[in-house]
C-alpha cells in the first residue's frame, strides 16, 4: 500500500513504534552505521535530521557532541526527551519539532546526519537540502533504506520519489564541494517481536565538506 510521509503518517508511526519498544524491540540502540562512521570524528555541533525517538541524538550527546534533534512528530520528540532524561546528556541535546522540508536552522553544524528519514518531499532533494547545513570541514552522514525486492518486511512501500540508490546519493555530491569518505551498500539483521528477524538493506554515505 502506498503512503505519503506527512505529519499524520509520522505521528501514527511513532505511536506504534512506542508500543513495539515496550514489547522489547531494539529501538533503544543507536544505528550501528552511525556509531561506526562517527567514531573518528572530533565532537562538535551535530544535527540529527529526522531524529525520531532520539536513539542516535542521545548517543551522539553521550560522545560529547552538542546535538539538535529535529523531527516533525511531536510523539517522537516526547519519547526522545524521555530517553535523554534517563541519561546524563539532557543539557547536550535540544529537541526541535520541525517540518524538514521547510525548516531552516540558524547555523551550520559540524555533523549533519539522517537515519531513514523520509519527509514529504523527494528523497534526493531532502539530502541536498540538509547537505547545505554542514559547516565547512564538517561531515554529512546519510543512512537510508535500499528498497530491494528482497526487503519486503514492510507492509507499506514508499512512493517512487522516496526510493534512491547509492549511486543516486553519491552523484548528488559535487566533488568540488565534497570528499566522500565512504559509500557502501550494507545489510544487517534486526530482531523483531516473536523471535522473527528482519533484514535491512542500507545505503550509507559519509562525506566531508571542503573548508
Amino acid at each position: 500500500m502506498m503512503h505519503s510521509f506527512d505529519k499524520d503518517y509520522w505521528e501514527g508511526h511513532w505511536e506504534q513504534a512506542h508500543d513495539a519498544a515496550a514489547a522489547g524491540s531494539d529501538a533503544n540502540a543507536p544505528n550501528p552505521h552511525l556509531t561506526r562512521e562517527t567514531a573518528g570524528l572530533a565532537p562538535g555541533t551535530a544535527l540529527d535530521a529526522g531524529c525520531g525517538t532520539g536513539a542516535e541524538a542521545t548517543w551522539l550527546a553521550a560522545q560529547g557532541w552538542q546535538v539538535t534533534g529535529a523531527d516533525i512528530s511531536a510523539a517522537a520528540l516526547v519519547q526522545a526527551a524521555e530517553r535523554a532524561a534517563q541519561e546524563p546528556v539532557s543539557d547536550s541535546v535540544t529537541w526541535v519539532e520541525a517540518d524538514l522540508s521547510s525548516w531552516e536552522p540558524d547555523h551550520r553544524f559540524d555533523l549533519v546526519t539522517t537515519s531513514y528519514a523520509h519527509p514529504a518531499m523527494p528523497q534526493l532533494a531532502f539530502y541536498r537540502r540538509i547537505s547545505e547545513w554542514v559547516a565547512p570541514g564538517g561531515s554529512l552522514l546519510i543512512i537510508g533504506h535500499l528498497h530491494h525486492p528482497a526487503s519486503t518486511g514492510h507492509s507499506h512501500r514508499p512512493p517512487a520519489e522516496a526510493t534512491v540508490t547509492l549511486a543516486d546519493i553519491t552523484r548528488g555530491l559535487d566533488p568540488a564541494v565534497w570528499s566522500i569518505q565512504s559509500a557502501k551498500e550494507l545489510t544487517r539483521t534486526i530482531p523483531r517481536p516473536g523471535g522473527r528477524a528482519l533484514a535491512l538493506h542500507d545505503a550509507v554515505v559519509h562525506a566531508t565538506r571542503h573548508s
